[in-house]
């Protein structure tokens, strides 16, 4: 570790979450000293912990203090992560309509955030400070197992308009004292994709972070066009918001010579599992409770696949209990190989976003389409079917009628994006079918690449 990433990790860093009064630094520290726990050690912790947190949602909590009385439920009945069942799930349309007794009534500051959408209906919520330390910490502490740390060089993949739209001064001398550059995701064009790669090597970053989509493409144009990017010194590269395929991490370690740490959650659920140099899946225990569930509703045991529900113990201030993430998972009954007492997730079948292409030819990330619906008044649900280069079709389901505004405001966002001449064919729908593994897939691109 460099002199100077030791100073940003021990010194700059630190400072700047006390500024946002941000506890990352003393969690961190707790959660390095915890991973090595036993899980009968981080079991017991983490049962303590759940009983302390719905004793505190049952007092400031007004739609779980009714949910529980009207069950006949009172904190003690909730001593452990397999009581949850007493509680029902919580999803995006439960959020929806019960939005501010989801509120706690001692709550500090708290911003407004919402979902990308891509399983699409965005999800709006409130984050405090409580819950962004926590997640802030499991990352951090991940991304140290790694042999890297805050400071190190660093370069960030992501087409989220939050991160984008915030590139003001403080923002930009934040990621330059911070060594994190941004690599914008949506617009893919050769040159672009070119000038990207070049930036990588100007840099030559200790790791990368962004979709594997992203790095994907990277790779493979690096390797078309004869470009090496294994002699760099990058560490590791982090991937996550999309599912990691196979082929795509043989490709970017390939590439980018360097091993590829898979990372699964979401800005909703919280970062639920992280990638070990020996290949396990950890979860974050300490933070998250993971339930697996079949399709009645059901706990599944290690080994049997089901979705994923997570309840984020750090989020007291707008609580998420038996949240449906929509995606499917497996347990893990084994101890990984790195010695730590965490709890693994076997397999995960998570998001699929795929890239989708403009007229021109420019390759795009499927959430920049996504956003435009997902900013939109009204609208409940989406499904994204490009059929070809000439022709995208756009499912929506809204609260009221799609009227003539809404669907030119859609047309207009999407030709913008993928070509004037481009037919955007707008359906109202009732409802978005499932495919046939049960899962939705709301941007599917069907053209050659």
């Amino acid at each position: 570790m460099s002199l100077y990433t030791k100073m940003v990790s021990a010194v700059l860093f630190p400072l700047h979450e006390k500024l946002k009064k941000h506890n990352t630094v003393e969690i961190r520290k707790a959660l390095e000293k915890s991973q090595w726990h036993t899980p009968e050690q981080l079991k017991t912790a983490q049962s303590k912990r759940l009983q302390k947190f719905i004793a505190t949602l049952y007092e400031h909590v007004p739609y779980y203090k009714t949910i529980m009385q009207s069950r006949g439920l009172t904190p003690d009945d909730i001593k452990c992560s397999e009581d949850l069942v007493k509680l029902p799930f919580l999803d995006k349309q439960t959020i929806a309509d019960n939005f501010d007794a989801l509120k706690s009534d001692v709550a500090g500051p708290l911003n407004r955030f919402n979902t990308g959408g891509s399983s699409g209906q965005p999800l709006i919520f409130l984050l405090g400070n409580e819950r962004v330390s926590h997640d802030v910490a499991e990352k951090w502490r991940a991304t140290r197992w790694w042999g890297v740390d805050i400071g190190d060089k660093e370069i960030v993949a992501w087409g989220s308009p939050i991160e984008l739209g915030a590139q003001d001064k403080v923002r930009l001398a934040r990621d330059k004292l911070f060594r994190s550059q941004l690599i914008p995701a949506f617009d893919m064009t050769q040159e672009k994709l070119l000038g990207f790669i070049h930036q990588i090597k100007e840099s030559r970053p200790r790791m990368l972070f962004g979709y594997p989509s992203v790095f994907d493409l990277l790779a493979k144009t690096a390797e078309k066009v004869g470009i090496r990017l294994d002699n760099l010194g990058i560490k590791v590269a982090f991937v996550t918001s999309e599912r990691l395929y196979p082929y795509q991490r043989e490709n970017i370690s390939r590439v980018f010579g360097c091993p590829v740490a898979n990372g699964y959650g979401g800005r909703d659920a919280g970062f639920i599992a992280h990638e070990c140099p020996a290949g396990g899946m950890h979860l974050s225990y300490e933070d998250i409770v993971v339930e697996i569930i079949d399709k009645a509703g059901n706990p599944l045991p290690a080994g049997e696949p089901g979705e994923i529900v997570v309840t984020h113990l750090g989020t007291s201030e707008f609580p998420f209990v038996r949240y449906r993430t929509g995606d499917i998972a497996t347990l893990s009954d084994k101890r990984c190989d790195c010695g730590r007492g965490l709890p693994m997730l076997e397999s995960i079948e998570g998001r699929s976003t795929d890239f989708v292409v403009a007229a021109d030819g420019t390759m795009m990330h499927g959430l920049a389409l996504i956003y435009i619906l997902r900013d939109m008044d009204g609208i409940e649900a989406f499904k994204i079917t490009q059929e070809s280069l000439q022709l995208t079709r756009v499912e929506v389901v809204s609260k009221q009628q799609l009227t003539d505004a809404m669907v030119k405001q859609i047309e207009s966002g999407f030709k913008a994006r993928l070509g004037a001449q481009v037919e955007i064919n707008v359906q109202s729908v009732t409802e978005i079918a499932a495919e046939k593994s049960g899962k939705y897939r709301y941007v599917i691109s069907k053209v050659a690449q």
